[in-house]
């Protein structure tokens, strides 16, 4: 062997593979203890609703709308209660748990200085992003999925398999039923990414996870808010809120999709853009 290969071998591998990073990362989200206990503490919601609407399945329950309305219709189909708790929990809870998300991916490892480990390493700003927003999208899509199959068992529980129907009327089977709460899923999962590339492009500008846990939740809340107010009714369609009550059409037979459609477009653009604000600061960033 001659010296000029020698000394060419070590410098064969410029880059770490980005499976590699992106299995690095998820190790480190699901192996902190503040992560296993936020995905504990989303499992038990549906546990909880499903025993609240046992044991007060003959107490009048009262006129309610929205997610409220869902958790009534829940107490007699098990097809509802997955779909009802992911509907009541996007209007707060989740968004809350992707901004902490976001908000550790890159800020908080800032804050501890564990992100420069990353920037010794050979590994390009550019790269370590998608490493973060994959590992961001993984948990999301994991905290999502997670509430579903505990509702789907807990309402099976309390309700059996012979109380899958539709809010249209129509009975669907067991295999039909999965197929229509896995669509809420993946619609909910897809507004959830686009909270969590603002909340990175958020995360990208600080130092402090918590401003961008509040920066998010300020802004969901606002949104909300704009969205009762007529006076600015022309703002309506660029809030991210706007279709999330259409999961509910995941629950008729057939099945609209224009309000899922519109909603999905949305978010895509949401994340688009997030994720373009965030490569943008990490990339020009200094230090």
């Amino acid at each position: 062997m001659t010296t000029a290969t020698m000394t060419a071998a070590p410098a064969q591998r410029t880059t770490v593979p980005l499976l590699r990073l992106y299995r690095a990362e998820l190790r480190w989200i699901f192996r902190r203890p503040r992560t296993l206990v936020v995905l504990g503490l989303l499992a038990l919601i549906p546990v909880v609703v499903a025993i609240g609407l046992a044991i007060g399945r003959s107490t009048d329950q009262g006129p309610g709308n929205g997610g409220v309305a869902l958790l009534t219709t829940a107490a007699a189909n098990a097809l509802v209660l997955p779909i009802a708790v992911l509907a009541v929990t996007l209007n707060l809870l989740l968004p809350l748990t992707t901004a902490m998300s976001a908000g550790d991916a890159v800020a908080g490892e800032l804050a501890h200085g564990t992100l420069r480990g990353w920037l010794i390493a050979p590994v390009s700003r550019g790269r370590l992003l998608a490493v973060k927003a994959l590992g961001v999208a993984t948990f999301t899509l994991a905290s999502v999925a997670l509430m579903a199959v505990v509702g789907v068992l807990a309402g099976l529980a309390i309700n059996g398999t012979g109380s899958l129907y539709t809010l249209s009327g129509s009975t669907l089977s067991f295999g039909a039923a999965l197929g229509h709460i896995a669509i809420a899923v993946g619609w909910v999962t897809l507004q959830l990414w686009a909270i969590g590339a603002v909340a990175l492009a958020v995360s990208a500008c600080t130092e402090h996870p918590m401003l961008v846990v509040v920066s998010v939740l300020a802004g969901t809340i606002v949104s909300s808010v704009l969205l009762l107010l007529s006076a600015v009714d022309w703002l309506h369609p660029f809030l991210l809120p706007q279709s999330w009550d259409s999961i509910t059409d995941v629950l008729r037979d057939p099945m609209p999709t224009a309000g899922l459609a519109e909603g999905a477009a949305r978010a895509a653009c949401y994340l688009v853009i997030g994720l373009s604000l965030a490569y943008a600061r990490i990339t020009t960033k200094d230090g």
